[in-house]
């Protein structure tokens, strides 16, 4: 199945279930009132359908609009750790993202006014399905809810100030998210997937998930041994090589750019470049 989370023509937020072109929304007036909400009661498979909304018709948002934790991995992938010039350590590099940073399919990412270097990095987001507290690499796709593409907007200058990333990492209107929530019965290899981003049609980026360093269960084990995991949680696993910042000359994303990130059959993330107001 494949969730979004959306506005309302009337402007109120709400949730349903993607079929074609149309949108059947599953929020109630008893609620689960939000995607979030019925990933966290164990509903989101058995909730009634309600009324049938044209896709056109609405504003999504990003696949969970406020997730409690956004944890994110650096390096994960070894083009990447190549072209970055770092060393591989023995463990996942984690930095955090904030909620107000995310936009979803079809909203313009924000490129921050005090960064001339504002770069994508197409990845592959993992939504958590249920508490993950201390979780064992063979049990982590049990608390797997379901998989989106994301663009983790880096403004690199500010990513650099020191040896923390988050800086760079989270100003407002930075990270595309969506368009869909895709349940994991709909995806029959993940590792042979391939996280692709395309700047005004330019393939910048394209490697297998397979080529991840740490897989997702490894990255699931790790972070949940040191912050217990909330359903709609998220984690975004990590960039391929091909970043902009290591082209010669470099690639920034600028003002009119488009930008999509797509993970095979999991779907495509589209977003225009603006500048901030």
């Amino acid at each position: 199945m494949r969730y979004v989370s959306f506005r309302r023509p009337d402007g109120t937020s709400s949730f349903g279930r993607l079929d074609g072109q149309d949108i059947v929304e599953l929020a109630a007036a008893t609620g689960p009132h939000s995607l979030k909400e019925a990933i966290a009661r164990g509903t989101l498979s058995t909730l009634a359908d309600g009324a049938r909304i044209a896709l056109a018709d609405v504003v999504l948002l990003p696949v969970i609009p406020d997730p409690a934790k956004i944890l994110c991995v650096g390096l994960n992938y070894d083009e990447h750790v190549r072209e970055t010039g770092r060393e591989q350590k023995e463990h996942p590099a984690i930095f955090t993202r904030y909620a107000d940073s995310l936009v979803a399919d079809g909203q313009p990412l924000v490129k921050p006014a005090v960064t001339e270097r504002f770069d994508y990095e197409g990845e592959l987001a993992v939504v958590i399905g249920k508490p993950a507290w201390r979780v064992a690499r063979a049990d982590a796709a049990a608390y797997i809810a379901g998989y989106a593409p994301f663009n983790d907007g880096s403004a690199r200058d500010w990513q650099r100030h020191n040896i923390q990333f988050t800086p760079g990492k989270t100003f407002p209107g930075t990270g595309g998210f969506g368009p869909a929530l895709v349940t994991p019965d709909e995806v029959e290899d993940l590792a042979a997937i391939r996280v692709q981003t395309r700047l005004n049609g330019q393939l910048v980026q394209d490697q297998p998930v397979s080529d991840m360093i740490w897989d997702i269960p490894t990255v699931i084990e790790y972070v949940s041994a040191f912050t217990p995991l909330a359903p709609g949680d998220v984690i975004v696993t990590g960039t391929p090589g091909g970043v902009g910042d290591k082209r010669k000359p470099p690639l920034y994303m600028v003002a009119g750019d488009r930008v999509e990130v797509s993970v095979g059959a999991i779907g495509t993330l589209t977003n225009r470049i603006i500048d901030e107001n």
